[in-house]
């Protein structure tokens, strides 16, 4: 029966730290609560690109585990600001590299939903629909739910 609830009852979240994520997190909580679910809230990390005289340069190799630890840092204030220390229904936290669209689609592929906010941290703030989550519609496996921040 648990394995079952896993597959079925997974809900994977897409969490930057921005309003509209942290209230996609909100929206994945109280949807995990009514169908008895959890919730996976995930995070990706990547190298900044750094430019030279030479084009592109790898980061030292001591960057890979400083960059991770501080999207974890990140990922966990945005859940505990999100639905605070003790949310009433099991919400993991994953922490992955590679771009965010990517992650998302991996992470959701077993899962029962993927819920996204409409615009991120980065892009053009004019846009209706950001990129990551217009991939997500596109590509998931499961049925994406779009959430609109209170700015958009």
């Amino acid at each position: 029966m648990a394995d079952q609830r896993e597959e079925t009852g997974r809900i994977v979240v897409g969490v930057d730290g921005s309003d509209a994520s942290k209230q996609a997190l909100r929206w994945a909580v109280r949807q995990a609560e009514v169908t008895r679910g959890v919730v996976e809230a995930v995070t990706a990390w990547d190298f900044p690109e750094f430019h030279g005289a030479l084009g592109w340069l790898p980061p030292s190799s001591g960057d890979e585990a400083a960059l991770e630890a501080e999207a974890s840092k990140e990922l966990t204030e945005a859940v505990e600001e999100a639905v605070g220390p003790q949310p009433p229904v099991e919400v993991r936290t994953a922490v992955r590299y590679g771009t965010p669209a990517s992650v998302l689609l991996n992470a959701s592929r077993s899962a029962s939903l993927l819920v996204v906010g409409s615009r991120g941290l980065g892009g053009f703030a004019g846009l209706l629909l950001g990129s990551v989550a217009q991939h997500c519609i596109q590509h998931a496996a499961c049925p994406v739910l779009v959430v609109r921040g209170d700015g958009n």
